[in-house]
């Protein structure tokens, strides 16, 4: 692990837990910076946190993120060699989804620089509302699921949300068979050297039992 890319990391989520850019801060319990290797190979990057990731100010902890760490396994993938964050970095009241201005305070105030500290190969975007963020696209996930695109020098996988696809046939199908892709991309199966690495902060990691209220689709 290289450590002044960590250390880098480390002040990026400390910068992030402080903010005040946009008016999520006022509501949240905890900022989620996101968590995995300083030098992950690859990047999920998601809507927003939800009740449980507010209150531990981790990603993907809830039932979604039980699910994401099943689908992983699956396919022969572990979550510890994965950096995890969204384009959100605090939960919008009642888990509704993150509007415009916030993701468009959030995305080039840290999640830009997230991306180019980490310089993942593969980055997966998690969703409608993290592909329209990014992408400023505003159609079917069923139309777009499992495309692999080529831009700033990285391969972007687009696939469902795990809220969605852990309640609906479809995306949970469509998501299953983008995850078969992604362990054929051969960064995603690479594990950082010298082990992964958290930088998850100071926050528990062990979080009370899931509830239905996460991070939604």
């Amino acid at each position: 692990m290289d450590t002044s890319r960590e250390e880098k990391l480390a002040a990026i989520h400390a910068g992030i837990r402080v903010c005040t850019r946009c008016r999520l801060h006022e509501t949240r319990t905890h900022a989620v910076p996101g968590e995995g290797p300083a030098d992950a190979r690859c990047m999920f990057i998601g809507e927003a946190p939800g009740a449980r990731e507010d209150e531990c100010g981790r990603p993907f902890v809830g039932m979604s993120g039980g699910f994401l760490d099943a689908l992983l396994a699956e396919v022969g993938l572990s979550r510890e060699a994965i950096y995890i964050t969204s384009v959100a970095k605090c939960r919008p009241p009642s888990n509704r989804n993150p509007r415009a201005d916030e993701t468009g305070a959030c995305i080039p105030a840290w999640l830009h620089d997230q991306i180019a500290l980490i310089d993942p190969e593969i980055v997966v975007t998690l969703g409608g509302v993290a592909l329209k963020a990014l992408f400023d696209e505003d159609v079917r996930m069923r139309e777009v699921h499992g495309q692999v695109r080529e831009q700033d020098g990285r391969r972007w996988l687009i696939t469902y949300h795990p809220a969605s696809a852990m309640r609906f046939p479809e995306p949970r199908e469509g998501m299953r068979e983008d995850f078969r892709k992604l362990a054929e991309m051969p960064a995603s199966r690479d594990a950082p050297p010298g082990g992964p690495s958290s930088v998850a902060g100071n926050y528990p990691r062990v979080c009370s039992p899931a509830s239905e209220e996460e991070d939604a689709p």
